[in-house]
């Protein structure tokens, strides 16, 4: 079932290590283009520090957004899932297909514990662009993720607002005889966007908003 959440969750931030699989060692860049060192020293400044408890699992891997390894990886993972309804691949995200977003200077991090993973994406726009809501269709439907049917069920959180836009969501992922919980949170300051994955047995709203405070609080350093 770990495979199977975390084929889903890529595909859903389009980013690595929703499952925290990746290895610590995996390559801290991508290929160019890459941020210029002004760039790269604001993205790696807005990144969460490693939280109490968890081990860093993958990155920070900077570069242009969709040129990423984790970027591609989260593509890849979407067009191998068979969605009940494709056109919820990538919903209430950024889409690394438009080219302004591919071409946006980006890091991502992940970190992992026994109790879950926490996988952040920061990206730094040309335009203040935020995705739209999730649409009413895409909170309930199903996949098949590598053989396996997995039932997707999301609610709005009531989080307090962050920044200058800001959303989240708590998604029940149930396949086979195993269940998570994925929380998912975006925030936009000036032309910089923060998304955050947080995966577990069970996720919190208090905790995951708690996250959301801390990663905001970054932001707000960063951002233009």
């Amino acid at each position: 079932m770990r495979k199977t959440i975390s084929g889903i969750c890529l595909g859903m931030m389009a980013m690595a290590g929703c499952s925290a699989e990746q290895p610590a060692s995996a390559p801290a860049h991508s290929t160019p283009p890459s941020p210029s060192a002004a760039e790269t020293a604001r993205l790696r400044s807005a990144l969460l520090p490693v939280p109490k408890g968890m081990r860093v699992a993958y990155g920070p891997e900077l570069g242009a957004f969709g040129s990423l390894k984790s970027t591609q990886q989260g593509l890849a993972a979407v067009r191998q899932a068979k969605l009940q309804r494709p056109e919820c691949a990538g919903s209430a995200q950024l889409d690394a297909d438009r080219p302004d977003v591919a071409k946006a200077p980006a890091a991502v991090i992940a970190f992992a514990a026994d109790r879950g993973s926490i996988t952040q994406a920061v990206v730094s726009m040309p335009s203040a662009v935020f995705p739209d809501p999730l649409p009413r269709e895409c909170a309930d439907y199903t996949a098949d993720v590598a053989g396996t049917k997995v039932a997707y069920r999301t609610r709005v959180l009531a989080m307090p607002p962050k920044g200058d836009q800001s959303r989240a969501y708590l998604t029940s992922a149930k396949g086979g005889d195993q269940n998570a919980e994925i929380g998912s949170v975006m925030i936009r300051r000036g032309t910089m966007i923060m998304s955050m994955l947080v995966v577990g047995k069970q996720v919190q709203p208090q905790g995951l908003y708690e996250l959301a405070r801390l990663a905001d609080q970054n932001l707000a350093q960063v951002a233009k």
